[in-house]
């Protein structure tokens, strides 16, 4: 349990400490939130609790292909709060834009016959 529990720990502790870095310089904020931490913490913690190299290829191939329609999410919300769309509102529908494409990603890519 404690190794649990120092996981969820130390991964809280860098989603606040961006926040907080983030609210003196967005700069520096968007530098540390850009890369991808919650990525490399995913598959250390896979690799720490399985040491399996096959199941980390599987999640880092899968990541690389996810990446790209997360991009939506940081090109719809600047467009809508930037006309003046509530933030509430403009961060669900930033959400719902990224899960389509999301879905567009899974279904292109099945096509061509890359499973995730």
């Amino acid at each position: 349990m404690a190794y649990y529990i120092a996981k969820v720990a130390i991964t809280a502790v860098l989603v606040v400490l961006i926040s907080e870095i983030s609210k003196r310089s967005s700069f520096i904020g968007a530098v540390l939130a850009s890369v991808p931490l919650t990525s490399v913490l995913a598959i250390l913690w896979l690799y720490v609790d399985t040491g399996d190299a096959g199941r980390v290829i599987e999640l880092a191939g899968s990541v690389f292909w996810l990446v790209l329609p997360s991009l939506a999410l940081f090109i719809a919300l600047p467009v809508l709060l930037a006309n003046e769309v509530n933030f509430y509102l403009s961060l669900a529908v930033s959400i719902a834009i990224t899960a389509i494409c999301y879905w567009l990603m899974i279904v292109v890519l099945r096509h061509f016959g890359v499973e995730l």
